[in-house]
């Protein structure tokens, strides 16, 4: 039995239906897969073509391997292809639907169907034991008997589409651990006050390079910013969140591809127009006039500031250090970051340390950069249970998987 009919869920039902087993889906969903579904915006980064293990955060960042390594990105590829779904490459390897994220849904369910899925959906799991015969299942459409039980439920993030803690409660239920839960994927936020001076460039967007951390702790992205009414989000500031800690600093430079130091002295030395007009070759214009307020120096012609003025600003541009008060939150974090402790889990089969439950997707402390590494991860941790599972029970092939 799997509990849970999202990206990890759906697919391992359909491979390990597909290899012979009998398999009972449940979801307390009304719909199906809604995570999919407003993925991409509408069109679902269904994987990235160059997805690694770097690409993931985990305490263990070895954990990850041994199923990426046996369901890769291009086997994933393959699967689309052979459903005729139209797809493309946006930036960066990050691949996606070109109608809708609809299309990876209905692939999956095709792929569910022909393995002879039994999917109860909406039926909320109220209780789970073990027992003699492997687990005793309470649900809202009855008891349930089955060998082996795989929660794949996901994390917290967008609680409106139905995310709960339900995984990490049964983890914490037959003694397994947590590691620390907080939102990933998600806008950062500054207090109200010390934002106003920027809170006007709300939806404003920039390429920028950004980083947080210090030494070999230091963790840097290329991508394009947005600024919020409440702070920052945009691809940049998203990938971020996932390696900011409260209470510390990030770090921003606006001009990433520009030489601000060099352009600024060769501005002075021919150009009368004002700083911010100059700026606005290298910046967005309201980013550039916003940004000249902070100090008099820099609000007159480029060739009458002082050189210290100049090399200020510039360095200012570059190394702009701003601590974020918190984030948005699970409300609009794309996925949580932790989960059940990898320690607690077999990384061949993802089956946990109590016989015959497993966990596999976001449930698991495995999590992926922005730009379809977490799909990735679904795709590869539902792939390596179907095969576990099948090689556990197929000598008792009518036997619930």
């Amino acid at each position: 039995m799997i509990v849970g009919a999202g990206a990890a869920g759906l697919f391992c039902a359909g491979v390990a239906g597909q290899l012979g087993l009998k398999v009972l889906l449940l979801d307390h969903s009304d719909k199906v897969a809604e995570k999919i579904r407003i993925s991409g915006g509408g069109r679902c980064n269904f994987t990235n073509r160059d997805a690694t293990p770097v690409n993931f955060v985990s305490a263990n960042p070895h954990f990850c391997r041994s199923a990426l390594s046996r369901y890769t990105p291009q086997d994933f590829i393959a699967l689309v292809k052979q459903h005729g779904i139209a797809h493309h490459e946006k930036h960066k390897g990050q691949l996606f639907c070109d109608h809708s994220a609809d299309d990876i849904v209905q692939m999956l369910l095709r792929e569910c169907a022909a393995g002879g899925v039994t999917h109860w959906q909406p039926c909320k799991v109220t209780g789970i034991r073990a027992a003699d015969s492997g687990y005793q299942i309470d649900s809202d459409r009855g008891a349930i008997q089955t060998r082996t039980v795989v929660v794949a439920t996901g994390g917290l993030s967008i609680p409106k589409i139905g995310a709960t803690d339900f995984g990490h409660r049964i983890a914490q239920q037959f003694g397994l651990r947590l590691t620390g839960l907080r939102p990933a994927l998600v806008p950062l936020t500054f207090d109200g006050d010390a934002w106003a001076p920027y809170a006007q460039l709300a939806g404003l967007s920039l390429p920028v390079a950004i980083e947080t951390g210090e030494k070999k702790a230091k963790t840097q992205f290329l991508e394009d910013l947005l600024f919020t009414h409440r702070g920052l989000s945009g691809p940049a500031v998203l990938q971020i969140s996932s390696f900011w800690r409260e209470g510390t600093p990030i770090r921003l430079n606006l001009a990433p591809q520009a030489d601000l130091p060099q352009f600024l002295k060769d501005a002075k030395a021919r150009s009368r127009k004002l700083i911010a007009n100059e700026l606005a070759s290298q910046l967005p214009a309201r980013l550039a006039d916003a940004w000249v307020q902070q100090d008099t120096a820099w609000q007159r012609p480029v060739s009458d500031a002082p050189d210290k003025a100049l090399a200020a600003l510039a360095e200012r541009l570059a190394r702009w250090e701003l601590t974020p008060t918190g984030t948005e939150g699970y409300r609009k974090a794309e996925v949580t970051l932790g989960g059940v402790d990898t320690r607690d889990l077999s990384s061949q089969t993802l089956e946990s340390r109590q016989p015959g439950l497993y966990f596999i997707g976001e449930v698991v402390d495995v999590t992926g950069w922005l730009g379809g590494y977490n799909f990735q991860w679904a795709w590869a941790s539902g792939f390596a249970c179907a095969q576990a599972l099948a090689g556990k029970l197929r000598t008792s092939p009518t036997e619930a998987a």
